[in-house]
């Protein structure tokens, strides 16, 4: 049997931000080039209407099964894109591959000057997919409650913030069943090594090379003597308990999705259960990914003995 999405054996999800008239350019693009090598193509019905697509592209309703036998998801777009496509990757198992159209695009493999070898490679199926860590995150009322009151999961981070302005977020730190700190702040990130890049180096936390298992735990304007960043070993457990006394706070998970934390509320970040795969097209070391991506100054440099 074909696969649904056309009349080819091999079947690819595009995903694409309809709001650039550049991601919409791109994924016309990138539909051509699938479609003139015989692959199929699916689109959701919802970007669909925002894109010109030939009568030969699929459109299906988004929903469990949206990806299922597809080989590959492909996404266009800025950061906020491809988390948009992580939630897919991981629901289906598919290997995600981002071709970024914004402004940095860490989870992407290739950028918007790249759409033909992106084709070229997806049909020869050139490419490595390699798992990437998540968080599994679980909210409770309270430190003593058993039940939990909020279930979700991150690839970048989960992060326990302050809900209004005038005042600060009163919480404890934990890690391993353990308290390390108390301290009044704007918040808590709680990140992967993925993530390490994202909002955890924006507060101040280390770049986290993805290749190590492990989590980190990044106060944001913290109020306190010790409020250095953490990294703790990758089947630690992390919480975030706010006081009783303090105001309500939200929790934000990969910015995409966010819960009303009421005082007292306790969060516990841990390893996620189920990876994100991610289809990678270069080889090139970590370090040069992270030059290129935060135009890091290396005039000057000579290298090692050869």
């Amino acid at each position: 049997m074909p696969a649904a999405g056309g009349t080819a054996d091999r079947t690819v999800l595009l995903l694409a931000h309809t709001g650039r008239p550049a991601a919409v350019r791109s994924a016309e693009l990138v539909v051509r080039g699938l479609l003139a090598h015989g692959m199929g193509v699916r689109v959701l019905v919802e970007e669909a209407e925002d894109l010109p697509l030939p009568p030969e592209v699929a459109r299906v309703e988004n929903g469990p099964g949206v990806a299922e036998e597809c080989e590959l998801l492909v996404v266009l777009g800025g950061d906020g894109t491809l988390l948009r496509g992580a939630e897919f990757s991981r629901s289906s198992g598919v290997p995600m591959l981002g071709v970024n159209l914004g402004r940095v695009g860490f989870l992407a493999e290739a950028e918007r000057d790249d759409l033909d070898q992106v084709v070229e490679r997806v049909v020869r199926r050139d490419y490595t997919v390699e798992e990437r860590m998540t968080l599994d995150v679980v909210v409770y009322n309270d430190s003593t409650a058993c039940v939990p009151v909020h279930v979700d999961w991150a690839l970048n981070e989960a992060s326990v913030e302050k809900a209004s302005r005038e005042r600060l977020l009163e919480v404890v730190t934990e890690v391993d069943g353990r308290p390390v700190s108390r301290f009044g702040c704007d918040g808590v990130v709680c990140a992967t090594p993925t993530g390490s890049t994202a909002y955890a180096f924006s507060a101040g936390g280390p770049v986290v090379w993805p290749e190590v298992e492990a989590l980190l735990m990044v106060p944001i304007s913290a109020h306190a003597l010790f409020t250095k960043p953490l990294v703790t070993a990758p089947h630690s457990v992390l919480a975030v308990e706010v006081q009783p006394n303090t105001p309500h706070g939200v929790l934000w998970c990969d910015g995409r999705r966010s819960v009303e934390l009421p005082a007292g509320a306790r969060v516990e970040v841990r390893r996620g259960a189920v990876p994100v795969r991610l289809a990678r097209l270069h080889r090139a070391p970590f370090t040069d990914r992270l030059v290129a991506k935060f135009a890091l100054p290396v005039a000057g440099w000579r290298g090692g003995p050869r």
